[in-house]
């Protein structure tokens, strides 16, 4: 039985697999492989982009889905989330997509091998299916060629289950990964460190930008969010005509995070990131429900 808990479980044949049927999917809509096949969403954190994502790449490949809402089960009366999991995996879905909270939750239901697990989104630490559509994007960018490439991931760093996974699967594919935020949001790490995206701003082929996640810090870091866009805002100023590639995970927190100018650049694939998650989440289920 395959899981996807984190990209560290995938072999790096399976990692080309999917960049390679993702691709594949995108020139040409695929038969419903999965024309048999029952998926459950088990959403414990609000997710727009990933959730949906999720529902139409299971509906293009055929398969059925069922959405449950943790604010009205069993869990908001006592039941715990491994006895939740046991009741819905005695419905015999094919797999269960699990956005949580908590780290270690994916990981605590696949150990349990009562059906496939994927990780939607889990904690601070993991985002395996973002980590994937971003890194196919970049291949597909960058025609294939991105070892060598450097990628500053800015923003809120600390809180970001995206960049923790972005930074493992990124610098295993041979990616030079350095990290701009300021002190609050900047995790504890090897890699190079700085404030400003100006002091290597000549050195990047990518920029990832991430969303300020007040909901995660127990008081806000910035009495004006206006202030923290004036040093990491990305716009037209601060990249004046430099060929470097633009991502966002979203949702984008606009004048903030990146420019209103700078989202309708083309150097910006913020929505082709969206585009290309429906296509690679296609072949994480084609590659957990049938190759494996």
């Amino acid at each position: 039985m395959q899981h996807l808990v984190d990209t560290t479980t995938l072999s790096d044949t399976q990692i080309q697999q999917l960049l390679h049927d993702a691709k594949t999917f995108k020139k040409q809509r695929p038969p419903q492989l999965l024309n048999d096949k029952l998926l459950i969403t088990l959403f414990f954190e609000a997710s727009t982009r990933t959730r949906s994502s999720f529902e139409v790449a299971a509906k293009r490949l055929g398969a059925a889905v069922v959405h449950l809402d943790p604010g009205k089960s069993s869990t908001k009366k006592g039941e715990s989330l491994e006895d939740t999991f046991a009741n819905l995996c005695a419905m015999e879905p094919d797999g269960v997509i699990i956005r949580h909270s908590e780290n270690d939750a994916p990981g605590i239901l696949a150990d349990m091998q009562m059906t496939s697990v994927i990780n939607a989104g889990a904690g601070n630490y993991a985002h395996p299916t973002q980590a994937l559509l971003d890194l196919f994007t970049m291949v597909e960018h960058f025609n294939g060629d991105i070892e060598g490439k450097t990628i500053a991931i800015v923003g809120d760093i600390v809180s970001s289950r995206v960049a923790s996974s972005g930074i493992r699967l990124f610098t295993r594919m041979g990616m030079k990964v350095i990290l701009i935020a300021p002190k609050p949001f900047m995790p504890k790490s090897d890699l190079h460190q700085y404030e400003t995206l100006e002091d290597v701003i000549d050195k990047v082929d990518v920029i990832m930008s991430l969303r300020a996640q007040l909901e995660r810090h127990a008081s806000p870091i910035f009495d004006d969010y206006q202030e923290y866009a004036q040093h990491y805002c990305i716009n037209h100023d601060r990249l004046g005509d430099r060929d470097i590639l633009v991502l966002h995970p979203g949702p984008v927190m606009r004048n903030i995070d990146i420019s209103d100018a700078m989202l309708e650049d083309e150097r910006c694939k913020v929505l082709e990131q969206v585009k290309n998650g429906v296509y690679m989440r296609m072949a994480i289920l084609k590659l957990l429900l049938l190759d494996s």
